[in-house]
């Protein structure tokens, strides 16, 4: 073993696997994941395990379920583990009680440079707000959320044309790197935490992350087109920015959009028009400029590339 350090790691979605794994591979003593229950998906609603419970299940590692985090059962539980570390990635909120648990501390990897971009969607907002800089930041749990003492932090720039999808790649690769860094300092004893309040500009607002719901994803065409063009990097692929458009029978289609490209320019047709040349191209006006279409899906339909989309229903648009 790497480390006789016993560690509890939780976390649910492909995020905390990266890290999980890394963990494994790189030989420390992971003597328990807790993940999010079963819950039911597909056509079918048939319960289906989080990405970190089938790792675990497969590596032979003990896998804690707990409907509710203050449930006695597995509290003590938890307790049995004597956890020297607990890592949280990608994780429901917590109480005192379990991450004052470890000797050495409870740490969160979080997806942002905080004190920017607290909250469950970090990844998303920074696109949506058009920032060109985010990056990865683990710090000490505390009550209130994502306001602990930060161990390390490192930047990465976000690409002109890159989705929530893309950055959640490349953050969840290098946040694993930045856990193995963090497990190994609380272990060493080597440890130089930061408050963030210390990082709190007085000047500088901070832009929170919450979580994203229907009604954010929702396109409003009369926003610049730039600001919508961002909007639709920081929901792809999900869950996606989407819009309505009008059919020839009069009725209305959601739409989903994935990726567009932005044309700015002053003179514009009324925001929502929507034009197309039936074969190549389809954009919808903003503002003061035009979203181009690249991928979207039809409600009941696979994704599709636009010129796919247009072979097929072209003339039923208006």
């Amino acid at each position: 073993m790497r480390s006789l350090a016993r560690i509890v790691f939780f976390g649910t979605p492909e995020f905390a696997l990266e890290s999980l794994k890394t963990l494994v591979e790189s030989g420390f003593n992971i003597v328990a994941v807790v993940t999010a229950p079963d819950k039911p998906a597909g056509r079918g609603m048939k319960l289906r395990a989080s990405p970190v419970k089938g790792y675990a299940a497969e590596h032979g590692i003990t896998v804690l379920q707990p409907e509710r985090m203050t449930d006695p059962v597995f509290l003590n539980k938890l307790k049995t583990l004597e956890p020297d570390i607990q890592i949280v990635v990608a994780f429901r909120m917590m109480p005192r009680v379990v991450w004052a648990l470890p000797e050495k501390g409870t740490f969160n990897l979080h997806a942002s440079l905080l004190p920017q971009y607290r909250g469950a969607a970090p990844i998303n907002w920074a696109v949506i707000n058009g920032e060109t800089e985010t990056g990865i930041t683990t710090f000490f749990l505390q009550d209130k959320t994502d306001t602990g003492d930060i161990i390390f932090s490192e930047s990465l720039p976000i690409g002109p044309e890159e989705t929530a999808g893309e950055l959640h790649d490349r953050m969840k690769t290098a946040g694993a790197a930045l856990v193995i860094r963090t497990v190994e300092s609380i272990i060493d004893g080597k440890l130089l935490t930061l408050k963030q309040e210390n990082l709190v500009d007085p000047g500088v607002p901070l832009k929170p992350a919450p979580k994203i719901y229907s009604g954010t994803c929702h396109i409003n065409w009369n926003r610049p087109s730039a600001d919508i063009y961002n909007m639709i990097r920081g929901l792809s692929p999900l869950p996606a920015a989407y819009t309505e458009i009008r059919l020839k029978d009069g009725t209305m289609a959601a739409m989903k959009i994935f990726r567009a490209g932005l044309e700015k320019h002053g003179l514009s047709a009324s925001p929502g028009t929507v034009s197309s040349d039936g074969c190549t191209f389809l954009r919808i006006s903003a503002s003061d400029g035009d979203i181009n279409i690249y991928e979207l899906q039809l409600a009941g339909r696979k994704p599709m590339k636009t010129e796919e989309f247009l072979r097929g229903f072209s003339r039923n648009i208006i």
